[in-house]
């Protein structure tokens, strides 16, 4: 019991830049607190104590901000940042070492009882801030899940799904698609003047393979998501054809001086506009 609880406040001290003593992690940590407290409701639940179970759940929900039915079952090394409005259902299940920020639901989509209504989280999933995963499906490890996304289908291993509804942008060599550089992440060369200990870059631990690297959150990626990418593939596309076509016109033109047959280009299809890439681009941006 001892382990788990100083697994569940180095955890944080490993994820969050923010914390800066084992105490503060102890007595200001609403996610911490959400944690603990549905041990013991999960507990009764599980135990036929459904009503205290509830009971337990609704005084965490009012402590701390956090709504976690006492159905739900959390795994060990799960953070909870800010964690303001998280609701996590009552068939969900947070695999090890998640990371879930402030407004997450972690919804279901059916009215069904004794169904699986709310999502399976995998190990090492980042939730970020304001996302809804919405159904009865599982994001694979590692997955991240970006800021405001709307996920109503299974997520791969090692993808970022980003957008409403969520698109997905798959790993890259068995790595997560959040391609955060690591400088982004370097600490800042000022300590903090309260603390004795200067700022250190967030880690994570991988409950799988014991390997520790960079912690990156709320699942920031440097690419566009596959939509934005698809709409740069017809402008480019479309520039590409509007170049052959005018060279097609000037040959046929060229060829009508040749022949003294100036009306073999009628003036019905001579184009006075012409398609507006760079601007278009622009729209897209990037």
């Amino acid at each position: 019991m001892l382990s788990r609880l100083r697994s569940d406040i180095q955890c944080i001290l490993d994820r969050d830049p923010a914390a800066r003593s084992t105490w503060e992690v102890v007595t200001c940590y609403p996610g911490l607190h959400a944690i603990w407290l549905q041990r013991p409701a999960h507990w009764c639940w599980t135990h036929g104590l459904k009503w205290l179970g509830r009971f337990i759940s609704h005084m965490g929900r009012w402590l701390t901000g956090i709504e976690i039915h006492p159905g739900a079952v959390i795994g060990q090394r799960v953070f909870i940042d800010h964690g303001m409005g998280v609701v996590i259902g009552e068939t969900a299940v947070v695999g090890d070492g998640c990371t879930i920020y402030h407004g997450v639901t972690l919804g279901g989509t059916s009215l069904y009882k004794g169904s699986k209504r709310h999502p399976t989280l995998g190990q090492n999933v980042v939730v970020a801030a304001g996302a809804k995963v919405l159904g009865g499906f599982e994001v694979g490890d590692n997955a991240k899940i970006g800021s405001n996304a709307v996920v109503i289908k299974p997520v791969p291993a090692g993808a970022t799904a980003v957008g409403i509804p969520a698109r997905i942008i798959p790993s890259r060599e068995g790595s997560s698609a959040d391609v955060t550089e690591v400088g982004d992440m370097q600490p800042s060369p000022v300590a903090d003047a309260a603390s004795a200990q200067p700022m250190r870059p967030a880690a994570i631990v991988s409950p799988c393979s014991g390997q520790e690297g960079p912690f990156t959150a709320y699942g920031v990626t440097q690419e566009d998501d596959p939509l934005s990418q698809a709409m740069r593939g017809l402008v480019d596309g479309a520039a590409c054809h509007e170049e052959q076509l005018a060279k097609l016109w000037t040959v046929v033109e060229k060829l009508s001086e040749q022949l003294s047959a100036r009306d073999c280009v009628p003036a019905k299809d001579e184009r006075g506009q012409h398609f507006e890439t760079d601007k278009i681009k622009q729209i897209l941006g990037k």
